[in-house]
């Protein structure tokens, strides 16, 4: 029950599904159905002609069915700004939503970073149900600072992380990690997406060449207290991307408006470098339709 409560309070907050309550409810209660009758992995439409895999529990994209968006300012200011032209990273895929947006909806090349096995099977299906095996490139593997093998939950769906050295975790796998830098210059993104629970800082560390790159206009990075368990202090990251030229904005995707932030929030948090180029971006951008609303 109270996770339904948990579930309802974010319906009513959601920028977009608060629009839309009557529908919203009804693809939430027919979703409980459909994942109770049956328990596989099943195609749900996504944003225009995408879909996506879900079952029940698999919280890393069911949250879509019922709100559209699930992280509705940041997966809408990277639909209104990446091109065909653009490479994205996703370093933390989980199952796929921003790529899939990137890629599916943007038509944008994706790099696309899941460690775990059984969470990049399903990537992997996602990719290619939509078809966009042209445009996305996987990798199961962890992103860090250097190459080495590192333990890994398995057993947490998105909260999955690198297991600290003060952590006792009975389910864990051995991942493979590679840096960002090791794709570069080949590869120059123009947004990266960083949802790496707490180990934001390596994965940082590890892209000093990308993020000095200019045509790295934008990071979407989660920034939410689950670094103190490795020993990193988040607000040098914030300095660090400051340094870097890097400012935190709010983005609404309705406005298609860019608000500047005095510091990171406490999930997403956007940092844009060269405001008039982006601000052009998405002002400029072909609208999207969720929930029959073009946005």
């Amino acid at each position: 029950m109270e996770a339904f409560k948990r579930t309802f309070g974010f319906i009513n907050q959601h920028p977009l599904a608060s629009k839309h309550l009557l529908k919203s409810y009804f693809k939430f209660f027919t979703w409980q159905v459909k994942c109770r009758i049956n328990k596989e992995l099943q195609p749900i439409k996504f944003v225009d002609q995408t879909y996506f895999l879900a079952k029940k529990s698999l919280t890393g994209v069911t949250g879509n069915i019922y709100t559209g968006l699930h992280e509705f300012h940041d997966m809408g200011f990277l639909l209104h700004f990446l091109r065909p032209k653009d490479v994205f990273f996703d370093v933390g895929a989980n199952v796929g939503a921003y790529t899939l947006l990137a890629s599916g909806i943007c038509k944008s090349k994706s790099i696309s970073f899941e460690p775990v096995p059984s969470t990049f099977d399903i990537l992997l299906k996602n990719i290619e149900l939509n078809n966009l095996q042209n445009l996305v490139k996987l990798e199961n593997k962890g992103v860090g600072k250097e190459h080495g093998l590192l333990k890994f939950s398995s057993d947490e769906d998105t909260t999955n992380h690198i297991i600290a050295e003060n952590e006792d975790h009975h389910h864990f796998i051995q991942v493979p990690i590679v840096s960002l830098n090791d794709y570069f210059p080949n590869v120059k993104p123009a947004l990266i997406k960083i949802d790496v629970e707490g180990f934001e800082t390596e994965v940082l560390n590890g892209a000093h060449e990308i993020l000095k790159d200019l045509n790295l206009k934008a990071i979407i990075i989660e920034l939410n207290g689950s670094s103190g368990r490795y020993g990193y202090d988040e607000t040098l990251i914030h300095d660090k991307l400051i340094e870097l030229s890097f400012i935190p904005y709010h983005y609404d995707p309705f406005k298609r408006s860019l608000t500047a932030l005095d510091t990171f929030g406490i999930f997403n948090t956007i940092y844009i470098r060269d405001l008039e180029y982006v601000e052009n971006r998405v002002k400029n951008a072909e609208p999207f339709e969720v929930f029959n609303q073009k946005i």
